[in-house]
């Protein structure tokens, strides 16, 4: 593998590890807001980002490239509201879009094109990502501060699956 893709790849599977991270952190903020479907919700999340960080790690690994792993900084902890933290999440998988194509564009340029191959399931899994925050966003927005309709949404939230 060449030198310059590892280092990316190793880059990204930093960001997947941060991605982990911060849903967790989110998780543990609606668990001590004490909205149990919200928590669960990022808790699914912070699971399959944990999944996509093994991806990147099997796949430097399997080129024959070197894994460098390097130390996490905490992530933020407590957020204004719902909304804020979904709307944070919403920014943060846009951040990982564009780096997921830049990805894809070293690829091409090095025409490392097993790592090509490789990266588009992540392009698609990205467009998932930020089409699942969007109308969860929009709900938010149009219940403001209605306690009643945010327990209601909190509840339905709860019910996000682990996929296999």
């Amino acid at each position: 593998m060449n030198g310059e893709m590892e280092k990316a790849l190793n880059e990204q599977l930093y960001e997947e590890m941060g991605s982990f991270y911060l849903y967790l952190a989110m998780a543990a903020d609606f668990a001590a807001k004490q909205l149990p479907g919200m928590a669960k919700w990022m808790e699914v999340q912070a699971q399959e980002e944990m999944g996509h960080a093994m991806k990147f790690y099997r796949h430097i690994l399997e080129r024959g490239g070197k894994v460098s792993l390097k130390a996490l900084p905490q992530p933020q902890g407590s957020w204004d509201s719902p909304l804020a933290a979904f709307t944070a999440a919403l920014a943060h998988e846009q951040h990982i879009t564009s780096r997921i194509h830049a990805l894809v564009g070293l690829a091409r340029q090095l025409k490392d094109y097993p790592t090509e191959a490789f990266l588009q399931w992540f392009v698609t899994e990205q467009v998932e990502e930020e089409a699942q925050l969007e109308p969860i966003i929009h709900r938010l927005k149009l219940v403001g501060d209605h306690a009643p309709a945010l327990f209601m949404l909190d509840r339905e939230l709860a019910a996000r699956e682990a996929e296999e």
